[in-house]
């Protein structure tokens, strides 16, 4: 079903964190976007459709008043709203949003520290675009910040702060189908494996809460009122967002997830764990019986590597990218 293509060499090693990649198609350039993070920079190659141009940049954390942050960047997203996309990095610091391509810093938010180290370790992670004009980023307080984003400029604003979680946010997911009709557009997940169900707005109004039995769930994803779940028993759940109904549940992957992606227009799903596999699986909604079922499609060994990053390149699932712990490449697959 699917080939192994050329890889992207990139200039350090992926660190080992979940979604530890990031995709952005930019089809009137016929260019496609990636970033990795290793420790304190974010690694971000552009290349393009043919194969033949590459070119490489590199993003530091920052923060106020330093010349060089040590600060170790936990996430790398791009997020896509309807007038710009923007870069959002994540770290132990604060939270830096860039321009699409990463040229210019439009906005910087730090983190509350405390003044004397705590146990509780400090930083923000779990990234998503909802609607027109919002990006919510997680923070490992279990709150959820809500940024209003302009059209252009940089006079961005934390609009709302969002404390449901009592755990430290792993990931979150937008509503990906582009539906109108779903009423959930947000899910947010926790290192218990709670999950958060959203409907966005002025202000943001919590739908559902889904118990997590106390198993880390690092990475979701939320398709036409679906929510998908990975979790560090190799498990996928796929829950009915705004009621909580538990679809279906998969025993995926030997080790621990780290990525989740889903091709919106296909219903394709991608997965990938510790035990080096990376998994296709095939999503069908039956709205007769208000049930989603899934369907394992192929999968992919990549020999000898705790895989941290996959997502697709195309909304249809035509083609997938693959990072890997202490791997200085990019693993590109298309189908055949």
């Amino acid at each position: 079903m699917y080939h192994k293509e050329k890889s992207i060499q990139i200039k350090n090693s992926a660190s080992a964190l979940y979604n530890n990649l990031s995709v952005l198609r930019i089809a009137p350039r016929s260019l496609t976007y990636f970033t990795v993070v290793h420790a304190n920079v974010v690694n971000m190659v552009s290349a393009s459709w043919d194969g033949l141009n590459y070119s490489h940049r590199q993003l530091q954390s920052k923060e106020p008043n330093v010349a060089t942050s040590t600060s170790l960047i936990m996430q790398a997203a791009w997020c896509v709203l309807p007038s710009r996309d923007l870069l959002v990095l994540t770290s132990q610091k604060g939270i830096q949003m860039y321009e699409s391509d990463g040229s210019i810093m439009v906005y910087w938010h730090a983190l509350d520290t405390p003044e004397t180290p705590t146990a509780q370790a400090v930083f923000a992670r779990g990234i998503a675009a909802v609607r027109e004009k919002y990006i919510c980023v997680g923070v490992s307080s279990g709150a959820m910040l809500v940024f209003d984003i302009p059209t252009k400029g940089s006079n961005i604003t934390l609009a709302e702060v969002l404390e449901e979680h009592k755990e430290s946010i792993t990931d979150m997911a937008s509503e990906c189908s582009g539906s109108l009709e779903c009423i959930a557009d947000l899910v947010s997940a926790d290192d218990a494996g709670n999950l958060c169900v959203w409907k966005s707005g002025e202000e943001f109004q919590l739908l559902n809460k889904i118990p997590g039995f106390d198993m880390c769930c690092s990475s979701v994803k939320l398709w036409k009122g679906t929510v998908v779940a990975g979790y560090g028993t190799g498990q996928i759940r796929l829950y009915e967002a705004v009621t909580g109904i538990l679809h279906a549940e998969v025993s995926a992957h030997a080790r621990w997830i780290y990525s989740l992606d889903i091709a919106p227009f296909s219903g394709l799903l991608l997965s990938a764990a510790e035990d080096s596999l990376v998994r296709v699986w095939h999503l069908t909604q039956t709205p007769e019986t208000n049930s989603v079922e899934i369907a394992h499609m192929y999968n992919e060994c990549v020999t000898d590597t705790q895989i941290c990053g996959a997502k697709f390149c195309d909304g249809d699932g035509y083609a997938f990218a693959v990072t890997g712990y202490d791997l200085s490449e990019i693993i590109r697959y298309t189908q055949t």
